[in-house]
């Protein structure tokens, strides 16, 4: 590391910046505002995508270190699809200052993750966020009546492979963000809803939307989805169906089985419980006294 420093204190230099961008699908990229491409670590950092990164701001405190990376959209790296349908939310970057000349001399500047993510005019504008971004997260645990638990997670403890709660099924029709499928005769209707669809083929292989509603109509089983994929999916694409859940003790107990994990508290005193008053026919539950 020394090495570069040493190359800075020169009167002449010959640096440029790098950046490695992994996706949480594990898709890697490498680019760089050199107007060569550069190899190190095992990778090719391409100068074709004209990327760009604005001051990068640093403080040894615990707020957020930030900066801002600017880039054109292009088939051979980032496309406006894979933006639109999420794929680069949250992906990992690192970022160093390189001796083009010597890539060996290099110093790791930025470590973090993209944050927002703007499109205009065949050009893609992210914001880098720090590791200590992390810090700046909501902690501990709200007290309410739902589960505060996500469906399958350490917390719920449920396995959401079995067969009894999951199943992959090939979609009969598309219209926008409503699916067509045959079959799935053995789930009630709405067994699906508020759940997750995981496409598992096609150019939307990877991509998660959440469920809106699941009903059956004649011999086909309708799943709309609260939003596309910002990839279309076709006829004969096999996606992944999983069961949803309302946050609910009950279905907790009646759907799942699962309620010795519950992570909500279906019996604490809501804020009218202040303004209660005895009697038999409303059920002092902590909910509201007037439904």
């Amino acid at each position: 590391m020394s090495e570069i420093f040493d190359h800075l204190a020169q009167g002449v230099t010959t640096v440029c910046r790098a950046w490695r961008i992994r996706r949480s699908d594990g898709t890697v990229y490498g680019f760089t505002d050199h107007d060569g491409d550069l190899t190190f670590d095992g990778l090719v950092f391409k100068a074709s995508t004209g990327l760009t990164a604005s001051v990068l701001q640093q403080t040894t405190g615990l707020s957020v270190d930030n900066s801002e990376a600017l880039g054109a959209l292009s088939d051979a790296s980032v496309t406006e699809d894979d933006l639109i349908s999420g794929r680069f939310d949250g992906a990992e970057v690192q970022a160093w200052l390189v001796n083009w000349a010597e890539v060996e001399q290099r110093v790791e500047q930025f470590r973090g993750s993209f944050g927002e993510i703007t499109r205009v005019a065949g050009q893609f504008r992210t914001e880098l966020r720090g590791q200590t971004e992390a810090l700046n997260q909501p902690q501990g645990r709200v007290y309410h009546r739902g589960c505060s638990a996500i469906l399958g997670d350490a917390a719920c403890g449920l396995n959401l492979a079995g067969p009894e709660y999951s199943s992959d099924a090939i979609i009969a029709e598309v219209t926008g963000a409503v699916l067509h499928f045959a079959g799935l005769t053995d789930f009630a209707p709405g067994w699906f809803q508020r759940g997750r669809l995981v496409a598992k083929s096609g150019a939307a292989a990877g991509l998660v939307g959440v469920i809106k509603t699941d009903k059956q109509e004649g011999a086909l089983r309708v799943i709309e989805l609260w939003a596309g994929l910002g990839v279309d999916m076709l006829a004969g694409e096999v996606v992944r169906l999983e069961a949803g859940c309302d946050k609910t003790a009950s279905t907790c107990k009646v759907k799942f089985e699962n309620f010795l994990n519950f992570r909500g508290f279906p019996h604490i005193p809501g804020d009218d419980w202040l303004a209660s008053y005895p009697t038999s026919s409303i059920p002092l539950d902590g909910g509201s006294l007037y439904k």
